[in-house]
């Protein structure tokens, strides 16, 4: 299995705006391709598993730093 992540976010605009704004990313895209013979069921039961992880859920959420 591989995870590949992606966000089309402007660091340059942050940098320009973050004295006056809040800035940071609002998206996150996640793909999750599985290889190999795998069943439906074993296709599907790992995209559970992938949506239970606590970095994905933490990122879902909202994060709340102190």
């Amino acid at each position: 299995a591989s995870v590949f992540v992606r966000h089309g976010h402007s660091y340059a605009k942050d940098c320009e705006d973050c004295i006056t704004e809040s800035v940071g990313m609002g998206r996150v895209e996640r793909r999750v391709e599985l290889r190999g013979p795998l069943t439906d069921e074993q296709r599907a039961r790992l995209l559970q598993v992938a949506d239970r992880c606590p970095i994905k859920q933490t990122l879902a959420r909202g994060i709340q730093v102190a």
